[in-house]
């Protein structure tokens, strides 16, 4: 045999390897994953069903502060790529400086509204559970 047959025989073999791992791989774990569904139910009783307001409330903001979160992003990349693409352009640069720093701005004024909210309720929380 040639180096090439040699090769051609190795790659055929690696990927035959890796499609069957990854055609395997994923049947044994949903079975995995039924079979420790089954023994939790089992062990615990059916998963809670989540109505909490205070639950849903919590899991609204957290989906709007990782929205907020790729908005940011999005401002500083953008406002990297005008920088970097203003050739000199003394207006764009300006521009471009402005928008990532009203972004970082933002992103601060949020993040901190965030922990004061945070702060504030888990006190309120833990001073009414004390009197009760």
């Amino acid at each position: 045999m040639n180096l090439h047959t040699t090769l051609v025989k190795t790659a055929f073999a690696a990927a035959t390897f890796a499609a069957g791992v990854l055609g395997v791989l994923p049947a044994n774990a949903q079975g995995v994953q039924e079979g420790l569904q089954k023994t939790a139910t089992a062990a615990f009783g059916a998963a809670p069903t989540v109505t909490d307001p205070a639950i849903i409330i919590g899991n609204v903001i957290k989906a709007a502060l990782g929205l907020v979160s790729v908005i940011f992003f999005a401002f500083v990349i953008y406002g990297g790529f005008l920088w970097m693409t203003a050739g000199g352009n003394e207006q764009q640069i300006e521009k471009a400086r402005k928008l990532v720093v009203n972004a970082t701005i933002g992103i601060i004024i949020i993040a901190a509204g965030y922990a004061i909210t945070t702060f504030v309720v888990n006190n309120i929380v833990a001073a009414t559970q004390k009197v009760i």
